[in-house]
């Protein structure tokens, strides 16, 4: 009973790990020379063979995938990584905007979910852009990645710019998914579904954008395994996992554990590429932390406040 009740939050804690492998991988790959809008293709593809046997026998996005792994060819994946911290508060705007969350201005639960979406946004702010003195002699020099991708400032600006309307329409789709739910209830045949329809939408845009054979070409390389890791893992068991949480727990709680994946792909960052942290990147992800907590707590505490309304209401009634 006690697992059962925190299984949303172990979800949502394997996702972001799976979303910081996911900058990683994806950000090596195109640096790599393999094109997004063909990365995309084969990702969704991956996803709906490994999704399909078990949506056939267990049960009887595109748009936003497109934008993020174009600005990949602009900006680095620790600022990718970071700018999807945006999320939690713009899925909180379009969820209040459509009346699938409610603040309670007066009570302290609906302050501390509006604290909450603040102090987590600036805590990530401040993780991916106040670096501060490092924590311990560094063996290795930090990557410059703006630099290291040879990008000018517009060409950041412009990437930075298209990261942020994928954030938007990665937002949307959790916000839909809840009113989706309730029609379709088939949660895994639901995200087969769905990653099919953008396979073939993406494979059209991208035949139309780059109709170079070669760039299509996938052998046994580190291409391969990014592309794989992206489907299977990513948007196959990820996805599926999203919708199951946000079936039980809402759009907004699921949102609120995307700055998570910030700290993996830090903590990853600094294993693989040898990544120094820093005392601003503490001091941020101490803030991201709690302004979590706060979301969480104010969410909680909500539902309590709705269930014993609903309790004396009965008793009421009787």
């Amino acid at each position: 009973m006690v697992l059962k009740k925190y299984q949303p939050y172990l979800a949502m804690l394997f996702i972001q790990i799976l979303y910081a492998g996911m900058a990683l991988f994806s950000k090596a790959s195109i640096s790599n020379g393999m094109n997004p809008y063909v990365f995309v293709v084969y990702r969704q593809a991956f996803a709906t063979l490994s999704l399909a046997p078990f949506a056939i026998f267990l049960e009887r996005i595109t748009l936003s995938l497109d934008l993020c792994y174009i600005s990949l060819s602009y900006i680095s994946a620790t600022f990718a990584s970071a700018s999807t911290n945006t999320i939690p508060v713009i899925t909180f705007i379009l969820a209040f905007c459509f009346g699938m969350e409610s603040i309670c201005y007066k009570q302290r639960h609906g302050i501390a979910k509006i604290m909450g979406a603040i102090v987590c946004a600036a805590g990530a702010l401040i993780y991916a852009f106040v670096n501060g003195p490092p924590l311990y002699l560094e063996s290795h020099k930090k990557v410059d990645y703006q630099t290291s991708i040879g990008t000018s400032k517009g060409e950041w600006i412009k990437g930075s710019l298209i990261m942020f309307l994928a954030n938007t329409m990665w937002s949307l789709w959790l916000i839909l998914q809840g009113p989706i739910m309730k029609e379709y209830p088939a949660k895994l045949r639901l995200t087969t579904l769905q990653c099919f329809f953008s396979c073939i939408q993406s494979a059209i845009w991208a035949i139309s954008v780059k109709r170079d054979i070669a760039a299509w070409k996938l052998g046994f390389n580190f291409n391969l395994l990014a592309v794989a890791y992206c489907g299977v893992m990513v948007t196959g068991v990820s996805y599926w996992l999203i919708a199951w949480v946000i079936d039980i727990k809402g759009p907004v709680f699921t949102a609120i554990f995307t700055p998570v994946s910030l700290i993996f792909t830090a903590f990853f960052s600094s294993i693989f590429w040898k990544e120094t942290p820093h005392l601003g990147s503490v001091c941020g992800a101490i803030l991201l932390v709690m302004g979590l907590y706060g979301v969480l707590w104010g969410k909680q505490k909500e539902a309590e406040c709705k269930k014993t309304s609903q309790y004396n209401g009965e008793i009421t009634n009787i």
